[in-house]
């Protein structure tokens, strides 16, 4: 029972370290590149185990926000590393207000566009190739 004990621990150690190490993003590893842990933990399952836990695992810390991000919590989709938030809420208003304008704008133009071609379509449109459509036969 023992024999089984030291070599399932370094076992399941080992392949958790492997499975932790690949799934950890590159820039959160730390001392060694994420490839070189992933070697250390294969060919020294038992110490290169411990040295992943020890000196290589990513900080689980809570991240600090950016001069330009905010945390977003009724919304966690929007909440990633690196985006955007606007530090100024009136030069956000004054964007927005420009986007409602342009999108009014083009809902103006197409309900023209489609009032003319209605009245397009309920004019005969005149037959480029003759009232019947057939060409002239003989006569």
């Amino acid at each position: 029972m023992l024999r089984l004990l030291l070599f399932l621990i370094p076992l399941v150690l080992s392949i958790y370290c492997i499975v932790e190490a690949i799934s950890a993003r590159d820039d959160e590893v730390r001392n060694l590149s994420k490839v070189w842990w992933i070697l250390l933990v294969l060919f020294f399952p038992f110490v290169g185990s411990i040295a992943w836990l020890v000196a290589g695992r990513p900080q689980r810390d809570a991240r600090r926000h950016g001069p330009h991000e905010r945390s977003a919590g009724a919304f966690p989709e929007y909440d990633r590393p690196g985006r955007f938030a606007a530090a100024d809420p009136a030069a956000d208003e004054a964007f927005l207000k420009k986007v409602r304008e342009r999108a009014e704008e083009q809902r103006r133009k197409a309900r023209e566009q489609q009032a003319r071609e209605q009245q397009e379509g309920a004019r005969p449109r005149p037959d480029p190739e003759g009232e019947s459509g057939k060409e002239p036969g003989p006569a």
